[in-house]
């Protein structure tokens, strides 16, 4: 019911703002011209924007089975902005939305079931500072561009206090004392623009929220941050005189094409006069013919190469180098390198690694590797440091949770040995690092003791 209030709302503003908008046509000037390369007092560079919209935590980024809450509700919002337009392609604007998002079904926790049957999240406010990118002028033909595509991003500060039901119907808020939470994020829009008037546009747009945070639905799950979705219709009005056009709306292409028909009129009545010149530039055409025969004679002395070796004659001290030889600056051959010298991997050396295995450690359900792993790492990166071997780290998991969880975690795993081993003196260059999840079992996923040998990292020296 809100939804459609909001709707026919925007509908009823809309009818009103397009009628006062054919009432007070009349007074605008007709041409709109402004010379090229005018400054911006020429302009309206101020202006205010009203909309309202759908919200959603929905968004093109992301698919239904990857939200926390799988089946988000559309709810209203509303916002306003007010723009400065720097350049007819570049403003920046001050945002302001509010609304609500809401959402069932949370995702199962890792025992398996679902915690909350929806959540209630009011967005009391969201403040940003956005800059705003006028992507084309589709109308070349005249003063005004009827249609304005645009994208925004920015950053702010959302405002909001979320609150979830319990699978048992108990209604409970995320923080403790029914405090609201304000968080760090990023709007990114696109939208377009209609010119209804000389100061009034028709707004259509689409934003996405990044927020650096995962409690907007009150549910902390998987391990990325919450976003949502805000579609609206809007009216933007700009401030200044009915005479002068919007910066952004305006043509200066076109205004440029105004001033090439007026100079073409000029032109025309000093045809009788041309002829002299045209006669003169032939003349200079000759010279100029002669000129470039003189120019190629010396390109051609420039990039003459004999030998093929790449350096001119012209430049090259050691001419007639035998083909396929490389070559310095000043094309004499360059000196022979020497093969590198070769190594062997002793059983001391792969003691060493096997320590490193056998005592390695990390925190349950982490990447953070456990201190009594310290020692046997150390060892192994003084002896990567020493004798410049190269080292391959794969990390697995156990088939417990999902599969885009265990791939993360395997990967960060072996990370955090290449740092670890980095941070005591190894070169980042001489390891790799691999994450295959749950693949490649070396025991049965059955029994506890089976998946304790599928969490592993294999460590390959070579």
């Amino acid at each position: 019911m809100n939804l459609k209030k909001g709707l026919l709302i925007c509908g009823l503003l809309f009818c009103c703002v397009t009628l006062f908008a054919q009432i007070t046509e009349s007074t605008i000037d007709s041409t709109g011209y402004v010379k090229p390369f005018s400054n911006s007092s020429f302009y309206r560079t101020w202006s205010i924007g009203v909309h309202a919209g759908l919200m959603s935590t929905f968004n093109i980024f992301s698919s239904n089975d990857k939200l926390d809450f799988t089946l988000p509700n559309t709810q209203y919002g509303y916002g306003g902005y007010i723009k400065k337009q720097i350049l007819p392609a570049f403003g920046i604007q001050g945002d302001l939305l509010v609304g609500k998002l809401n959402g069932d079904n949370a995702q199962p926790n890792a025992a398996g079931v679902s915690p909350y049957k929806s959540f209630s999240t009011p967005v009391n406010y969201g403040l940003s500072l956005s800059t705003n990118f006028t992507l084309a002028n589709i109308n070349w033909k005249f003063m005004k561009s009827t249609m304005q595509p645009y994208a925004t991003s920015g950053a702010g500060i959302m405002n909001y206090k979320p609150a979830v039901t319990t699978s048992s119907g108990v209604v409970q808020n995320f923080k403790t004392g029914n405090d609201v939470l304000n968080e760090f994020f990023v709007p990114v829009g696109v939208g377009i623009k209609f010119l209804i008037t000389t100061g009034i546009n028709l707004d259509l747009g689409y934003q996405v929220n990044f927020v650096y945070a995962d409690n907007v639905d009150g549910y902390k799950f998987g391990s990325t941050n919450d976003k949502y979705s805000y579609a609206h219709i809007g009216l933007e009005f700009a401030f200044g005189k009915k005479t002068k056009p919007q910066l952004a709306a305006y043509n200066p292409v076109s205004s440029m094409r105004h001033e090439y028909l007026s100079e073409i009129d000029h032109i025309n009545n000093k045809l009788s006069g041309m002829q002299a010149s045209v006669d003169s530039q032939k003349m200079a055409n000759l010279a100029l013919k002669q000129q470039v025969k003189t120019a190629n004679a010396i390109i051609t002395k420039l990039t003459t190469d004999s030998d093929g070796d790449g350096v001119p004659d012209l430049f090259d001290k050691c001419p007639d180098t035998p083909a396929g030889t490389k070559v310095d600056g000043a094309g004499c051959p360059l000196p022979v390198a020497k093969p590198a010298e070769s190594f062997t991997i002793t059983e001391q050396d792969r003691s060493v690694v096997y320590e490193a295995v056998k005592n390695l450690e990390f925190n349950t359900g982490s990447a953070v590797i456990s201190d009594g792993s310290y020692p046997s790492l150390t060892a192994l990166a003084k002896l990567l440091a020493d004798k410049k071997y190269h080292l391959k780290l794969a990390g697995y998991t156990d088939s417990t949770g999902s599969s885009d969880l265990n791939l993360t975690l395997s990967k960060e795993r072996a990370e955090a040995i290449k740092m670890f081993l980095v941070s005591k003196g190894a070169d980042p260059v001489l390891i790799g690092t691999a994450g295959y999840g749950k693949s490649n079992p070396i025991a049965s996923n059955k029994t506890k003791a089976g998946r304790k040998l599928n969490r592993r990292v294999e460590f390959t020296l070579y």
